[in-house]
């Protein structure tokens, strides 16, 4: 899929303005990190930044937050005309409820590969997990429900 000069001029300022609002974040002491949800014709929906630290909530990344803004607010036609314009690459969980919110595309300043040269370890080590487990007595209680 091509890009035309005009819709990446607009991916620009918006994703400037993502930009703008990591800066604030940042001003009042939390992670800089900002997103700005827009329609199709690029009218700004709703924007956020991260409030982690302020909020006292480990979930208050910008983009999941406007994940759930838009799966209440919206219809998934509607969230199905999305943009997000984020400054960072969303990390898994965001990227989830993204996904999960039916948004059409996103659209990010920094990857998270460029953010991990540029932070610092987080110094939290990765969680152990096991599983498959109990498969037939899950499989009861889910099977069914997607249909």
């Amino acid at each position: 899929m091509s890009t035309s000069d005009d819709d990446r001029n607009q991916d620009h300022t918006l994703l400037r303005r993502a930009i703008e609002l990591a800066a604030e974040g940042r001003a009042v002491g939390n992670p800089p990190f900002g997103s700005l949800l827009s329609g199709p014709d690029g009218t700004v929906l709703a924007e956020e930044y991260n409030t982690t630290l302020t909020d006292r909530d480990i979930t208050a990344h910008p983009e999941l937050k406007l994940a759930r803004w838009a799966a209440r607010e919206l219809d998934a036609a509607a969230a199905a005309e999305t943009t997000m314009y984020t400054s960072c690459q969303p990390c898994g969980m965001c990227e989830a409820a993204i996904q999960r919110a039916g948004l059409r595309r996103v659209v990010f300043a920094l990857s998270n590969e460029q953010l991990l040269d540029i932070r610092p370890d987080s110094g939290q080590p990765p969680v152990p997990q096991d599983g498959p487990a109990l498969l037939d007595e899950v499989r009861a209680v889910v099977e069914g429900y997607y249909r």
